[in-house]
């Protein structure tokens, strides 16, 4: 996928990638331009160009007033060593180059398969060890792609590479969600003829119908503990929320009454179900106990507000709200109930939050096909993944 990234953070810290060290003619993967392109796309750092200046390995090479007159408040050093078995060892250390000393130092045993996912780590630590918060680049996202008719549900790395084809259909495939441990996927098919819902592992590509009544079966989502999902069903001519066993057993209806709920979604202790439900005149998201009850309304700005997403932490709310036309994704602050605008496009859908929490994907239309989004809670940084003819859509980030 091509990547577009705009804005940052009003104070970014500046990290130099110092290129990784490796014997001559030995395998070199850009280790150090993948991480920096991961941190680069979180809008909270600044890259420092490297050129001009000696690549040392060990923090004794290192000359930090070289680094400190290039701008450089951090740096990233290390090597690659061939071992015997065909395996590599990749060493780095992050330094501090303001106080001159060493913030963190780590070594990977890895086979040649595992570049890219060393380089989603080493930017994972960076960004931890530098702002306190852990990173998300190491996790996986999934999204439908639709090229012509054909429709294939994908997994790919955080930053859309990587890309491996779960389900391929010539019928849609909707609603993709992850499980709490990234090893299985619950979707919706219409192979059948009809919407049903199944559940895919992710390991060994078996699959299971679990939702497939009469009428739709559509929208699932997964309670915390991986044993159970939300769906909503037509079965009893109305369409409402019902729980689950991820095996197909054991159904058991939440909501209740003639109108339209359905886009269910969990808190992350697994005790609230948010939705979206027309039962107040117009599409609004609302929540009620997973154990049933008396649903109560979340969102009062707008008179449409749709696709609800929980932050990891609990803590906010980001949903597709309408206005004068324009579809955009929304965050609320759920105890104070503030909003704010994230995206300045006008078809998004889907809102999704990063394992961390510090951002949301979403998808949306950029000259005339679907392409995945991801903003900063901030709303300051935003970045487009988008692949040259097809429409990605649907996106869930997963662990």
């Amino acid at each position: 996928m091509e990547i577009q990234v705009f804005g940052g953070a009003a104070n970014r810290i500046a990290v130099a990638m110092v290129p990784f060290q490796a014997a001559a003619g030995q395998p070199t993967p850009d280790l150090t331009r993948i991480a920096g392109d991961d941190l680069n796309r979180g809008g909270q750092f600044s890259l420092v160009d490297v050129g001009g200046a000696t690549h040392p390995v060990e923090p004794a090479q290192v000359d930090y007033s070289v680094w400190r007159a290039k701008g450089a408040e951090a740096m990233v050093i290390g090597q690659v060593i061939a071992l015997p078995d065909g395996r590599f060892e990749v060493r780095f250390r992050l330094l501090d180059v303001l106080k001159q000393s060493q913030i963190a130092g780590y070594r990977y045993n890895i086979s040649p398969g595992q570049w890219r996912a060393t380089a989603h780590q080493i930017a994972d630590i960076v960004h931890e060890k530098l702002t306190g918060v852990k990173g998300a680049f190491s996790s996986r996202i999934a999204y439908v792609q639709k090229q012509g008719k054909r429709y294939e549900l994908r997994v790919a790395d955080a930053d859309g590479q990587n890309p491996r084809t779960v389900v391929r259909s010539g019928e849609p495939v909707i609603s993709p969600a992850f499980s709490a441990d990234g090893a299985r996927l619950a979707y919706v098919s219409f192979e059948d003829r009809k919407p049903v819902v199944y559940v895919q592992s992710l390991q060994d590509g078996s699959r299971r119908k679990v939702a497939a009544f009469k009428g739709s079966n559509s929208a699932p989502a997964w309670m915390p503990d991986g044993k159970r999902l939300a769906v909503v069903l037509t079965r009893d001519n109305a369409s409402q929320i019902y729980l689950i066993n991820d095996d197909g057993s054991g159904l058991t209806r939440l909501t209740r009454g003639g109108n339209i709920d359905t886009e269910p979604v969990f808190s992350p202790d697994g005790q609230t179900v948010y939705f979206t439900s027309d039962r107040g005149g117009s599409p609004q998201i609302y929540r009620v106990a997973a154990s049933g009850g008396e649903p109560r309304r979340v969102t009062f700005s707008g008179n449409y507000n749709v696709s609800p997403a929980v932050s990891p932490d609990g803590r906010h709310l980001a949903y597709i709200s309408r206005d004068a036309g324009r579809f955009r994704v929304m965050l609320q602050e759920l105890d104070s109930g503030q909003t704010r605008v994230l995206t300045d496009s006008a078809r998004d859908e889907s809102p999704s939050f990063a394992p961390n929490g510090q951002s949301v994907l979403y998808a949306t239309v950029q000259d005339g096909r679907g392409v995945l989004g991801v903003v900063s809670l901030d709303g300051r940084t935003r970045s487009r993944l988008s692949e040259p003819g097809v429409d990605a859509r649907e996106p869930d980030w997963g662990p």
